[in-house]
């Protein structure tokens, strides 16, 4: 007579079933990618600037106030 309860059921579920995997490999993905970005140093944190080198260099006796001066105008 009709088609019954489940005929409409199985493609309501099978679509459920697709959104479900597509869900969790996106989140998957996402969650990877934030744990390799956070794993990662930036290079702002890790490398010095002219500047910082230069200061640094200055602070050990490395090269004199004229010399520090000269240099530190030559960079900006």
């Amino acid at each position: 007579m009709g088609y019954g309860m489940m005929d409409g059921g199985w493609f309501l579920g099978g679509m459920f079933m697709l959104l479900f995997w597509v869900v969790l490999i996106l989140g998957v993905f996402y969650l990877v990618r934030m744990l390799i970005a956070q794993a990662k140093p930036s290079a702002s944190k890790t490398e010095d600037t002219a500047l910082e080198i230069l200061q640094k260099r200055y602070a050990r006796g490395e090269i004199s106030h004229e010399e520090f001066e000269k240099m530190k105008k030559n960079l900006s």
